[in-house]
């Protein structure tokens, strides 16, 4: 089981301890994020780690190195100064013979409370070439974009400006594809995002779901850091000592 990391951005929000720590190793509660993530992962027995870095990426390799400590194979994929895209980075490691034939896909920000092997084994059940976890948000801690029908997310749509009221999911921030996706649909080279790849495969009818049942925590924001430094504190949950 694998699972590429998307960790290539500026993370300008978080500024000025980004423009020297990448966001996946901000600290929390003391220790690079980067351990709560890859241990997660181990735990849940994924095997391989994929990092698509960029910013500070030779931090991130330093850090992180071979993944041994954890129990994995990690390996990189380096978009250098010029950033491709969350669909770029996934269309680079492709080209760079990285990706598995079918994996997940997390942000390098993100903290979750799913099983990740499940929602693959999830995928490989499936007709459909790609799965989005997604989680009855409605708009309480970000704006809900989601319409989840039946095991299948039927529409996918950031940015509206009138949501209509079955939009009451969201993203959760873990996806999971079949290689042939990426082959198919992102252009070599190109800048290109996951999210208008997402909702046109949604709207084809070729985008499963996988409900979470926990809310989300990210990094990616001053106050979403504090939630989750506070949420690790009351569960006496931290990252380990790999």
């Amino acid at each position: 089981m694998q699972c590429v990391i998307l960790a290539g951005g500026v993370g300008t929000r978080m500024w000025p301890e980004t423009r020297t720590v990448p966001k996946t190793l901000l600290p929390v509660n003391g220790k690079p994020f980067a351990e709560l993530q890859l241990q997660w992962l181990a735990d849940a027995g994924i095997a391989s780690v994929v990092y698509c870095i960029g910013y500070l990426g030779d931090d991130v390799m330093a850090y992180v190195g071979d993944g041994s400590r954890w129990g994995l194979d990690v390996s990189y994929v380096d978009e250098g100064p010029n950033l491709r895209g969350t669909a770029g980075a996934l269309g680079l490691a492709l080209a760079q013979g990285s990706l598995a034939e079918d994996f997940l896909v997390l942000y390098g920000d993100s903290w979750l409370r799913v099983d990740p092997a499940d929602v693959l084994r999830v995928l490989r059940s499936r007709p459909e070439p790609a799965l989005m976890t997604v989680f009855e948000n409605s708009g309480r801690w970000d704006t809900s974009n989601v319409i989840f029908e039946h095991g299948r997310v039927v529409r996918y749509a950031k940015n509206l400006e009138s949501r209509p009221a079955q939009m009451r999911w969201i993203d959760y921030g873990l996806s999971a594809f079949r290689r042939d996706v990426i082959l198919d649909r992102v252009e070599p080279g190109r800048v290109a995002d996951l999210a208008p790849l997402l909702s046109s495969l949604a709207d084809e009818g070729s985008l499963a779901g996988y409900e979470a049942t926990e809310r989300f925590y990210e990094i990616g924001s001053v106050e979403g850091r504090r939630e989750l430094e506070e949420f690790l504190s009351i569960r006496g949950h931290g990252p380990r000592q790999p």
